[in-house]
């Protein structure tokens, strides 16, 4: 797995950078405001999945509750973001999102955040 970096979009703008997508996954720092923009360059669809890391929950209102991971499948040719991600449900131990893919040939990806000031 590689980590991906983080890049914070503000009002001023600015560039992304894209990185490939790594054969045995993905990690992201997620404190809550973490998106991720994902491209597909190839001509098959690609799935990519962010695990979730609680899975259930007891609740005395609601009974047992069951999260779901996240995943979105993109088109050939296609392009998609996906998230923010709740911490609690979505963080491993060291507060990072794991992403894996279905296929990572042409596949690039960006994490990104806003703060909480920008809204």
């Amino acid at each position: 797995m590689a980590e991906l970096t983080i890049q914070q979009i503000t009002e001023d703008g600015g560039s992304v950078t894209y990185s490939a997508a790594a054969g045995g996954g993905d990690t992201a720092d997620n404190g809550g405001s973490t998106f991720l923009n994902i491209k597909n360059g190839g001509g098959g669809e690609v799935t990519v999945t962010i695990t979730a890391q609680t899975t259930s929950v007891e609740s005395s209102i609601y009974g047992d509750l069951t999260k779901a991971n996240a995943s979105i499948a993109i088109a050939g040719s296609g392009e998609a973001f996906i998230g923010p991600f709740k911490p609690s449900a979505f963080n491993n131990d060291d507060g990072e999102i794991a992403i894996t893919y279905s296929g990572v040939t042409s596949v690039t990806i960006a994490a990104l955040y806003i703060t909480a000031s920008q809204l």
